[in-house]
């Protein structure tokens, strides 16, 4: 299992790894990808696009259901992982590394409402139906 020491994680299960300075990756979480099945298609946002925290960034559509993926920070995308674009099974596979969604850089520090591995585990457990 990866290290998820240094993400933080919503509500809405996507996650947040701070990267060089002020640049983070963002993705969904493992339980998320899990809840969902298969992922067969993604809409991300375009490079330059500027995001805010809790407000769209784009879709996922798998073979159960397609669900809209919020930001989990505020920022300017700076890459698009072209790898899920072309592969969207790397979501399944693989969603804390080579998973990942958009590389953004931070408008400002992370928001203090995400959450450590811990308390979303905790979370993710309870939002289990």
């Amino acid at each position: 299992m990866a290290d998820l020491s240094g993400f933080k994680f919503t509500k809405t299960h996507e996650w947040v790894r701070p990267a060089n300075g002020d640049e983070a990756f963002v993705g969904i979480s493992d339980h998320a990808q899990g809840q969902l099945g298969d992922v067969i298609f993604l809409e991300l946002p375009q490079v330059g696009a500027r995001l805010e925290s809790g407000a769209r960034l784009g879709a996922v559509e798998s073979v159960k259901a397609a669900s809209d993926l919020y930001s989990p920070v505020a920022g300017e995308v700076l890459e698009v992982n072209s790898a899920v674009n072309e592969s969207p099974e790397l979501v399944n596979q693989d969603p804390y590394e080579r998973g990942w969604l958009v590389k953004l850089r931070l408008d400002g520090p992370l928001p203090g409402t995400l959450m450590d591995e811990g308390a979303y585990q905790t979370y993710a457990e309870a939002d289990q139906h």
